[in-house]
């Protein structure tokens, strides 16, 4: 979590609070890391690190979406910022899909 913080400082965005979410709760194996904050403004934001080989694929993007909604039901608030920080190659299709959607994906 400490590079996480270090990221985001960098742009000077800091969190009150940052909390690892346990995956199981949404009901998914995927192999990622999924964090949940709350900003400065008290907006609460979700950051998803990606670490793999092969390429993240527009299917891929819908899962995430996916898991954005499961999160916010979940917790029963609106997730206003969404982060998408990748170690990974990804289809500009994909990207594209979740740029729409308002996610910022950013390389790590």
């Amino acid at each position: 979590m400490k590079h996480i913080v270090e990221h985001f400082g960098k742009k000077r965005l800091f969190f009150r609070s940052l909390e690892t979410v346990d995956l199981k709760k949404l009901g998914t194996r995927k192999k990622l890391s999924l964090y949940l904050g709350v900003d400065m403004q008290a907006y609460y934001t979700i950051i998803m690190v990606i670490r793999k080989k092969s390429t993240i694929l527009k299917k891929e993007a819908g899962v995430l979406m996916l898991l954005h909604t499961k999160l916010e039901q979940e917790i029963h608030a609106k997730i206003r910022k969404k982060y998408l920080l990748l170690e990974a190659p990804i289809c500009s299709k994909a990207k594209q899909v979740l740029e729409n959607e308002g996610w910022r994906v950013e390389l790590l």
